[in-house]
């Protein structure tokens, strides 16, 4: 069967390639082959009562298919070029930022309508936070929500299905050269297709390495991002949560001067497991439903480590981290603040006693038997740094979940074009290495269907 256009991989990358070269081509064949399941097939077994912990699924619903790792995130799209991946390296600030906003447009017009538009530019925050040694990245921030982000997601495939072919529980075992285009095999099926873009997530990072590997396409190590998730009583962070909703904020640290951030932010939100490769970590989810909603407030705490020659598997490094946790935990460690800094292992007793109920059925132990002394020292003074703007956040029973590793896939070397060394292979999104968020990968995945047509 012959494709114009075969993609690999259906989160916002692929799904924004699609949804663009539809639009712009009615006539083109494309194929979209995604190793997850599609959407009403996503469900987690866990259901905090009898099944509690992560029971390693074939295909992890909450990290693979249609709609990728974000289907399940609290669908919040960050439109700047201060964080979330170096896009605009490739292709300029100003286009990046357009093409984030015109994502932002199309999930309006397919059920995010009425959602807010957070900003952190210009508010009383920024000097709070300069005034302790903090620094608040600026942003626009749209908040779906996990509920809103599943419905745009719903209807954006509801408009796609008939346009294009999707593969569903189809994993790519590989990409060849042929004449012309490309060979993609998925499992006694081969495709042939003119060009091919490959979006496959963090997730992908593994197979990515692998078809560089094989199809001799230059890469170089990138960072791997290691830390805790921070659980809270939702009311300390409300000050900043109400108005920003999303506030990026680094720390450097005064220890090592290496940089702390805070990460994916979930006022009145859920803590979660997620299956990355067989390794168990944690994430956390957030609803636009005032009825879904938590009396907690979570966030993550990431320390990013970049490494020199000789080493080159960061990601490596990341699993052993969690590896480690998985085995003294059993999955996710949950552990007091108080009991950290005392240098005692949490019991359930005082976890139950404590101001702060988990929404996460985790393992109480003991983060410093997991977590290096450098990346661990960092997060403290991270919180003490936070407890200074929102007094609170290091009070004895705040909770710290882990661990929780943000996986980068080694930096493919792409052109402009966002194209590989061979003519019409495209490697875009999360999977490139060049984006880490919902709005970049998706920006990425529009400008290249673009690029095609």
């Amino acid at each position: 069967m012959e494709y114009d256009v075969i993609i690999v991989g259906a989160g916002p990358g692929g799904i924004f390639s699609a949804y663009e070269l539809t639009k712009l081509d009615a006539g083109l064949k494309v194929g979209v082959f995604e190793a997850g399941h599609s959407l009403e097939k996503r469900h987690c077994p866990i259901d905090g009562e009898k099944v509690k912990n992560c029971i390693g699924c074939k295909s992890c619903s909450i990290m693979s298919g249609f709609g990728g790792a974000g289907a399940f995130s609290d669908g919040k799209y960050n439109i700047t070029n201060d964080f979330g991946g170096t896009l605009y390296e490739y292709i300029g600030k100003k286009e990046a930022i357009e093409l984030m906003k015109y994502v932002d447009g199309i999930n309006m017009k397919y059920g995010g309508e009425g959602t807010k538009m957070y900003s952190t530019a210009g508010t009383h925050f920024k000097k709070l936070c300069l005034q302790n040694k903090l620094n608040l990245l600026d942003a626009s921030v749209r908040h779906l929500g996990t509920d809103i982000n599943f419905v745009v997601l719903e209807n954006i495939y509801a408009a796609l299905k008939d346009k294009v072919d999707f593969y569903f529980d189809a994993p790519v075992d590989r990409i060849e050269l042929a004449e012309g285009g490309y060979r993609v095999f998925c499992g006694e099926d081969v495709y042939e297709c003119e060009k091919c873009i490959v979006s496959v997530g963090r997730s992908g990072s593994k197979w990515m390495e692998k078809v560089c590997r094989d199809l001799e396409i230059p890469t170089k190590s990138n960072r791997v991002d290691i830390g805790v998730r921070v659980e809270i009583p939702a009311v300390i962070f409300s000050h900043l949560t109400d108005e920003l909703y999303e506030s990026k904020i680094v720390y450097r640290t005064e220890k090592f001067e290496d940089n702390v951030r805070t990460f994916c932010m979930n006022p009145y939100g859920i803590v979660v497991n997620e299956n990355t490769n067989g390794i168990v970590t944690v994430n956390g989810h957030s609803y636009e439903d005032v009825e879904k909603r938590t009396e907690n407030t979570n966030f993550a705490l990431l320390v990013a480590k970049h490494f020199s020659e000789p080493f080159k598997d960061s990601n490596g490094y990341g699993e052993s981290i969690a590896r480690l946790s998985n085995m003294l935990g059993g999955g996710v460690i949950v552990q007091r603040f108080g009991d950290l800094v005392r240098g005692r292992r949490s019991n359930s007793k005082r976890i139950e006693e404590g101001l702060v109920q988990p929404t996460l059925a985790a393992t109480p132990g003991d983060l410093s038997l997991v977590l290096p002394k450098r990346i661990l020292d960092g997060i403290i003074e991270m919180i003490y740094a936070l407890d200074k703007i929102a007094p609170g956040t290091a009070n004895d029973d705040t909770l710290l979940y882990g661990v929780e590793v943000k996986f980068y896939n080694m930096e493919v070397e792409i052109d402009e074009n966002l194209e590989s060394c061979h003519k019409g292979l495209y490697i875009i999104g999360d999977g490139s290495g060049v984006t880490h968020s919902l709005s970049h990968a998706s920006a990425s995945g529009v400008y290249v269907a673009r690029k095609i047509v």
